[in-house]
C-alpha cells in the first residue's frame, strides 16, 4: 500500500517502464497534482489547501520505509503530488499556469534559497519538504501573477 502511494499512485513507476530509469518521474507527479487542481477550480480556495495537505501527510507516511538511507528514489512522486498542490492552491488561468512551471523549476533544478536545504533533511521529511518549499516559491509566483493581471 505505501508504495502504491509512494509512487503517486503508480504513475511515477511509469519512466521506468516506458524508458528504464526514473528520470522524468516526478513530472508524473505534478501532472497527477495538476489533474485534481483543475478538478478543484470551482470550489473555494481552501478544499485545494486540504487536498495539499493530505498529500503532505501521504507523503510523510508512504515515503518513510523507502527512504531510510537519506536517498531520494526518483520513483517516489507523492512529494511532488503534494508540492504541485501547494502551488496550485486557490489559483486558476495563467497564474495558475506560472505557479506550476515555478514550482517544478525550482525542485528539478534546486537552485533557489531553501529547496536544497529542505531536500538534506532527514529521510522522508527531506523527500517530501524540498518539493513543499519549490511548491512555496511557485504560490508565490502564481499570487503575483494573479495580482498583476
Amino acid at each position: 500500500m505505501r508504495r502504491f502511494v509512494a509512487s503517486g499512485f503508480f504513475l511515477g513507476l511509469i519512466p521506468q517502464r516506458l524508458w528504464g530509469n526514473d528520470r522524468g518521474a516526478g513530472t508524473f507527479g505534478a501532472a497527477l497534482a495538476a489533474g485534481v487542481s483543475l478538478l478543484l477550480w470551482r470550489y473555494q480556495w481552501w478544499i485545494g489547501a486540504i487536498a495539499f495537505v493530505v498529500a503532505l501527510a501521504l507523503s510523510l507516511w508512504s515515503a518513510a520505509p523507502f527512504t531510510t538511507r537519506n536517498e531520494d528514489p526518483g520513483w517516489i512522486t507523492i512529494d511532488e503530488v503534494a508540492g504541485s498542490l501547494l502551488a496550485l492552491i486557490g489559483l486558476s488561468g495563467w497564474p495558475w499556469l506560472v505557479a506550476l512551471v515555478v514550482a517544478r523549476a525550482a525542485d528539478i533544478y534546486k537552485v533557489l534559497p531553501g529547496v536544497k536545504q529542505a531536500e538534506a533533511l532527514p529521510a522522508a521529511l527531506g523527500v517530501t519538504m524540498d518539493d513543499v518549499v519549490a511548491g512555496g516559491y511557485g504560490l508565490a509566483a502564481g499570487w503575483l501573477v494573479a495580482w498583476l493581471i
